[in-house]
Parts: C-alpha cells; structure tokens; sequence
C-alpha cells in the first residue's frame, strides 16, 4: 500500500487531456465520472450551492454510517468541485460555457430535465460539435416509461435480477451494494469511451443512452432467451445455480468456505481431495448433467466432508488439488490479505479530515498508461469554484465573487 496520491504529471492516465463535466448526483452518474477520473480524465463536478433552507450539493457527501459519510471519498476521488445553480438562466449560462469546453458531459436527471434547462444535446452540439453527453436514467432517453421516475432498485427488478436473486421460500433479495447504479455507469463509461474513438476518426459527438434496466439485463446470461425457446423460467435459488454443482458454500469447523468444482476434470480432483476418487467414476456425478440432477444430495456428501475441516486445512487441500475455491473475504481479510497487498487492490491516501484513508484502487490495470489516484474527493462545497472558472473559463476573482454573493454559484 501506498500513503501518497500519485503524481498527476509522474503517470497522467490514458485519458489525460479529456475534460469531463459531471452534473449527476447520488450514484450512477458520479460512478461514471470516477471511472473516467480514475484513467486520467479531469472531471469537473458541478453541484447545487447552498441556498436559503438547502445545504446544497451532492447528496452523496452524507451519505454513509453516522459519522463517517465515506461512501463521498470514493466516488468523489479525482474531481474538481465546483458549484452552479441550475435553476436559474444565470447558472445554466454558466454551465453551457464549460460544457463547451468539454469533451464529455455526464447527467443522470430525469429524462427533459436537461432539455428544461436549456441544454438538450442538440443546443450543446451546436456550441461543441465533438460532444459527448453520457445520459443516465432508470428507463432511458425514449420510450413510454422515459420520464418515469427511475432509481437502481428498479432498474433491477424490471431487467430481472431481482425477481432471481435469494431463496425461493422467501422474497427476493437485494445485494449489499448499488449494483444497478454500478452497471448502468458502466455502460454509460463504455460508450463513452466508444463515442471518443468514433470523434477521434469523424470529430462528431453522440449521445450515449444507458438505462439502468438495460445495464441489468446485459448480464442476464440466457434468462430470456431460455424462456423464449422452451418456457423456462428461472426462479430463486438461493446459493446454488440449479443444475450447476458441485459450487456452493460450504460449512467448515470455523466458518465457510466457496468451492467451485462443477467442470468433470476439476470435480475429479476435489474427490481425490476428499479421499472419494470413486465418485468421479459414480454415474450419479460422472458429468456435468448428472452432477446437477444430484446437485442436493452432491453437496449434503461435500458439506459433511467440510465440517471436519477448519478453514485453513480446507484452503491448503483446495490449493495442493488445484481446485477453485476461497474464503468468504470481510474488510479485515482483504487489508491482510498479500495478494491483495501484493497487486496494490487497496491503496492508502492522505486524506485532510481522516489522515489516511483505506480505498479500493483503480480498476483495471494498465500496463503502459495506468490510471491513479491523484486527488481526494473535494471536501468542501464549490472548493474548486475559483481555479475552475478563473482557468477555465477566464472570470475574474471579482466577477466569481460576485457570481457567489448572488447565489448563481
């Protein structure tokens, strides 16, 4: 692990030299400026400055436990902050004129809202031709459900996750994360990236359209085409994939334990393992369709073998037979972990109110161009309001004063 940020001049990114403005709030839309941030990009982050009865800004920044709002220090990292009241024909002034310094603009209102305040693409292409407008929503930019509300959860449960996902004798469940909001920022991330090579061959900027239900149902695997050929209808399953084994938890003395044996040549091994090597020959487990007819029985026989092991003794079997498997990780594991130490998953970065603070790295890894982290997540509101729009925009202090002593910013 590391305590500095990186050097912005030491490895700029693949993306250095793209300038993203971000008007998104809470998840989708900001998830994206920090995968753009994180290859390099310069994201400028514009939010609501606090008004008479609102505190402004990125619900994100408490969002978190209590007293540590952190899930800001994440999403936040490597952005610009900077502060512009949309409601108002001065602040949308403000923000066509750094949106036409841009390469790419990310929003995830609700659909018209940009159209509403004066920004629909086809006006912020007439001032930016090469324009690229990541658009974010829970149904997409058309469509009769276009200008419903629309927020991750649902975005789930219309692509289908949901309706898949827990134990059928009870409702369906939900991951411990945004998941909805996380794919939906990252296709909208990719097509950013597809829409800049395009404007690098041509010079046109496009729309990209990601809605979160369609960012769902990409990785839905076969759900739909397995009920449009033959009726069948996957339902909730627990901690097994029906017809998939041996893949499941397992109990041991100490805890549990993932192992992934479901492929003849790797199952053969675990029964080598288990000191059973007749049971890859046992017609009942002999192949992929028998072990899954027998998937119950298979791993009650796997289960009664793990609960004479501890964790540790179950780990050094699974890794002498080369059989995937692994421990289930907590926040603890993986800051102990040496692989995860090794390949730098988690880095350290001086933080102002924190010290130091324990984050997820940049993801993935470039072997030429590597993406950083070179800046913390801004700590105050509108921290960047006068660098940007000095630089950027070429205001003078006085006149971002008076910008400020007037509510527009």
């Amino acid at each position: 692990m590391t305590a500095r940020l990186a050097d912005p001049l030491e490895n700029p990114g693949p993306l250095a030299g793209i300038r993203v403005v971000e008007m998104g709030q809470l998840i989708a839309g900001p998830f994206c400026g920090q995968l753009l941030g994180d290859m390099g990009a310069e994201i400028i982050k514009i939010e609501p400055p606090a008004t008479e009865g609102n505190k402004g800004g990125d619900p994100m920044r408490d969002w978190g436990r209590g007293d540590f709002p952190l899930w800001w220090e994440v999403v936040a990292r490597n952005k610009k902050a900077v502060t512009a009241n949309l409601r108002i024909p001065e602040g949308q002034a403000l923000a066509r004129k750094l949106i036409a310094t841009a390469d790419i603009l990310i929003e995830n209102f609700r659909p018209g809202t940009l159209e509403k305040w004066g920004m629909s693409p086809e006006s912020l292409h007439e001032i930016n031709p090469g324009l690229i407008i990541v658009r974010v929503s829970g149904y997409g930019q058309s469509g009769p459900y276009s200008d419903r509300a629309g927020f991750g959860g649902i975005g789930e449960a219309m692509g289908g996750w949901r309706a898949i996902v827990g134990d059928p004798d009870r409702p369906p469940s939900r991951m411990g994360v945004s998941i909805g909001d996380s794919l939906a920022a990252t296709y909208g991330c990719l097509g950013a990236l597809a829409a800049l090579r395009h404007r690098d061959k041509t010079g046109e900027g496009q729309v990209v359209d990601s809605a979160l239900y369609e960012a769902v149902l990409q990785v839905m695997e076969s759900l739909v085409p397995e009920y449009a050929a033959s009726g069948y209808v996957r339902e909730r399953s627990g901690s097994v994939l029906p017809g998939i084994a041996p893949s499941n938890v397992y109990p041991c003395k100490d805890g549990e334990y993932l192992i992934g044996a479901n492929q003849n040549t790797v199952f053969s091994r675990l029964c080598d393992a288990m000191g059973r090597p007749e049971l890859a020959s046992d017609e009942r487990y002999s192949s992929h369709v028998a072990r899954g007819r027998h998937q119950v029985e298979l791993d009650e026989l796997i289960a009664d073998w793990t609960r004479t092991l501890t964790i540790d003794e179950l780990e050094a079997l699974m890794i002498k037979h080369g059989v995937p498997a692994g421990k289930l990780y907590r926040p603890q594991d993986m800051l102990d972990d040496p692989h995860f130490q090794a390949r730098e998953a988690i880095v350290e970065i001086p933080h102002e109110r924190w010290g130091t603070l324990k984050m997820q790295n940049v993801f993935p890894k470039l072997s030429k161009t590597p993406g950083t982290i070179r800046r913390a997540a801004p700590a105050t509101l509108g921290q960047d309001n006068f660098a940007v729009y000095r630089d950027a925009l070429g205001l003078s202090d006085s006149e971002i004063s008076d910008l400020q002593t007037r509510g527009v910013i």
